[in-house]
């Protein structure tokens, strides 16, 4: 009997005990979870406003003056699973580089805002995203150093009005200010506009991915330095 109710306390406390880590990891994980930013950054070429919630549902308002940016935007949102809103204003009579290229920047500076010192997330991320016969990999690091690895090949000058050439100034600024690494990959596509949103979306599922809050890391930065 006295072995019997040993046998009984010590599962009760093993039981109390798990109960208790299982509430800290949970505890750990509510507190990484308010990751939101506002940023606005004004020049005498453009005003750029952006609020975002890594941890949101995917709602996105997007207003920049260019349409197709503007299309790009809700992709990320959409397919991240983060709510954003992005108000632009800009010498768009001029052409749309200043633009796409100041509302990628305050996007990656909102990004870096939001996840802080980048505690507990998974920090890797890889997306391969398919939009009928296009077909781009991304693969992405969290790392704290800029670096874009840029391998599309995008057949005309322009989708509509928007300069295909902006696609590429739109990683390079997000990833100088959001401090990551970005490696795009286009394994298929001839059609423009497939290549680029197939893009998009694929960065989009790898940011989600990357971003995500690992419990298993207990609030740890994800780095062997114990810095990013």
């Amino acid at each position: 009997m006295v072995s019997s109710t040993q046998s009984v306390s010590a599962s009760s406390f093993s039981t109390a005990a798990s109960h208790t880590s299982a509430s800290h990891s949970a505890s750990q994980s509510e507190s990484l979870l308010d990751r939101t930013a506002s940023v606005s950054r004004t020049t005498k070429e453009t005003d750029v406003q952006v609020t975002l919630n890594v941890d949101g549902t995917g709602k996105c308002t997007a207003d920049t003056g260019v349409p197709f940016l503007d299309h790009m935007l809700h992709q990320i949102a959409s397919h991240g699973l983060f709510d954003l809103e992005v108000r632009a204003t800009g010498d768009i009579e001029i052409d749309d580089h200043h633009t796409n290229e100041d509302v990628g920047i305050t996007l990656g500076m909102a990004l870096r805002q939001a996840l802080g010192d980048r505690k507990g997330i998974t920090r890797f991320g890889h997306f391969i995203a398919p939009l009928d016969e296009a077909l781009v990999q991304i693969s992405l690091d969290f790392s704290g150093r800029p670096h874009l690895s840029y391998g599309l090949d995008i057949p005309t000058q322009r989708v509509g009005t928007y300069d295909t050439q902006l696609v590429r100034e739109f990683f390079v600024a997000i990833i100088n200010h959001a401090q990551m690494t970005l490696h795009i990959r286009q394994l298929d596509g001839i059609n423009s506009h497939h290549i680029i949103e197939a893009t998009f979306k694929a960065f989009a599922r790898a940011m989600r991915m990357a971003t995500e809050v690992d419990p298993r890391r207990a609030g740890k930065i994800p780095s062997s330095k114990g810095v990013l």
